[in-house]
């Protein structure tokens, strides 16, 4: 049989999936509450409609339908019971879900046992969270050595549809406290808390928040970073977002449960939507070790033209039945995770003109800004790979400042004084933006901040910030001051400071350093020469 029955086949996801399906060559039965809309989007696809309650679905309604599978696009999800997934389990016919509910989600495994003896397939979360998300991230981390981070989000149009379902789903756990792994363990968070800001694909740079979904679970459990799994969300346009941010804030302070406001707020949504941005985006990111042992980051972006983007969270339902229809699935109940891939997706996002997009970046801020880093000698690529806390020790001789104005400013810096040779301890907490250096030279601590910039780095002092030019070699890596700034302010280049530093590797293998900063009129500032090796 070829029949697919569709609850809540009416409303907005619910509809393209309909849709979706009868353009598949499938016959598509729409379900619903309210008949007239159910016959209205059946007339329009060549199918049929029947009434049927959800929440009170019998056996014998579904097999009167002569449907083969049952998809519940009606939603909300959040603290219900698969009360459909029951009764199709027991009809004896396939069921998928659009459940982006963390709690339903989670619990469905429990039918896994009875699904496998009724011999059926039971799929919950076949939608953008967790079906599509977790394609991705297969995808992006095939064959990586270790994942760190791995985080995936979702910004509407400004006037894709936001019904009242849609609205109740969130209003349940905004505000309220969330269940994160971050920061390498289980924290608890603020729903709709967190203002992040990300680049989403061609759609730009948008808000985001903390959104509880199934893959707060999920990417914990199935990636495993070492440091977080985050699932983030926004609205257009920034002042809607701001507004429900601030909206969470105040339900946290209160305890003030905001699902039965849905219908007002809804409301009073809806005039913002003329002000935004009405393209649809999604994004997933990975960061940790790549096949090939390098720090990595690597983005998937979708970017969905104006209208089109509420089709997203029906393709990976439609490709989930198409997996049924085609053999594809084995007997028992789940999340939609681990069958389709990627490349199972590919074709229904580009029929619908959803564009695509993947960057894989190196992690490290070195191997970004110089060009030829993979020339460099092991343990120089060593050191400036290394992601998060790493303590590197050795010795050095240093050269303080030539005159009494040199040695006041390299007072302020905190420069090291004359030392013929002292122990020396750097510790660099590197991330994927940047990185802080905290040096100890004898007895004299400075610190700096580095960070990316157009064809190399910028290391900031205090207020003043350096931009250096970098060159890699097989023997070397050299820095030169191709500008420098007030906080934000550019000063002039002929009273630039000037450095003669390089990187290298001794014939012990270790790495070496040679710093010198000078100042017009009052000459060298310090001087410093050693080598490290890596302590912790």
């Amino acid at each position: 049989m070829t029949k697919v029955l569709v609850i809540g086949g009416a409303g907005v996801f619910g509809g393209h999936l309909a849709r979706e399906l009868a353009a598949m060559g499938l016959s598509v039965i729409v379900a619903g509450r309210n008949l007239e809309r159910a016959q209205t989007t059946a007339h329009s696809i060549g199918g049929t409609a029947v009434w049927l309650d959800r929440d009170r679905v019998t056996v014998e309604e579904l097999h009167a339908t002569g449907a083969a599978v049952v998809v519940d696009a009606a939603g909300p999800f959040q603290g219900g019971e698969p009360t459909v997934a029951r009764a199709a389990m027991e009809a004896g016919l396939h069921y998928v879900d659009l459940a982006d509910a963390r709690d339903f989600v989670t619990g469905f495994a429990a039918l896994d046992g009875e699904a496998r003896a009724a011999g059926v397939t039971l799929l919950t979360g076949a939608s953008s969270t967790p079906a599509l998300s977790h394609a991705v991230l297969d995808h992006l981390t095939e064959g990586w050595r270790g994942i760190d981070h791995v985080e995936a989000a979702i910004s509407p149009g400004a006037r894709a549809p936001r019904g009242r379902a849609v609205m109740e789903a969130i209003l349940t756990w905004l505000g309220r406290p969330v269940q994160v792994f971050s920061d390498g363990g289980w924290r608890q968070r603020r729903g709709w808390g967190g203002l992040y800001r990300r680049q989403m694909g061609a759609a730009g740079r948008r808000w985001l928040s903390l959104c509880e979904t199934p893959d707060l679970d999920l990417m914990a459990a199935r990636y495993r970073p070492t440091r977080s799994a985050l699932f983030l969300a926004g609205l257009e346009p920034p002042l809607l977002h701001l507004g429900a941010w601030m909206l969470g804030g105040l339900s946290a302070l209160t305890g003030v449960k905001l699902r039965a406001a849905a219908p007002a707020l809804t409301a009073m949504a809806k005039p913002f939507a003329m002000i935004g941005d009405d393209r649809g985006a999604m994004r997933v990111e990975a960061r940790g070790l790549d096949a090939e042992g390098r720090p990595a980051r690597a983005v998937w972006s979708l970017t969905a033209p104006p209208g089109r983007g509420p089709v997203t969270p029906a393709l990976p339902a439609a490709a989930a039945v198409a997996a049924i229809f085609d053999g594809l699935t084995k007997p028992g109940a789940g999340a939609c995770v681990g069958l389709l891939s990627l490349t199972d997706m590919a074709p229904f996002l580009a029929r619908h003109g959803l564009a695509t997009a993947i960057e894989v970046t190196p992690l490290a801020l070195f191997e970004r800004a110089a060009a030829g880093f993979e020339e460099l000698p092991t343990p120089m690529k060593a050191l400036h790979r290394t992601m998060g806390r790493s303590v590197w020790r050795g010795r050095a001789s240093t050269q303080g400042a030539q005159t009494r104005m040199g040695r006041l400013v390299a007072a302020v810096f905190g420069f090291p004084r004359e030392q013929a040779d002292a122990p020396v301890e750097v510790a660099i907490d590197a991330g994927p933006e940047g990185s802080v250096w905290r040096r100890t030279i004898g007895r004299d601590r400075f610190r700096s901040v580095l960070s990316d910039r157009p064809g190399g780095v910028s290391e900031r002092f205090g207020l003043l910030t350096f931009d250096l030019r970098l060159s890699a070699s097989p023997e070397r890596l050299t820095y030169e001051v191709a500008g420098w700034r007030l906080g934000s302010l550019p000063l002039p280049g002929r009273l630039a400071p000037e450095t003669r530093t390089h990187e290298a590797v001794d014939d012990r293998g270790r790495f070496t350093f040679d710093v010198e900063i000078r100042a017009p009129l009052v000459g060298r500032l310090v001087r410093y020469r050693g080598w490290l090796v890596r302590a912790d």
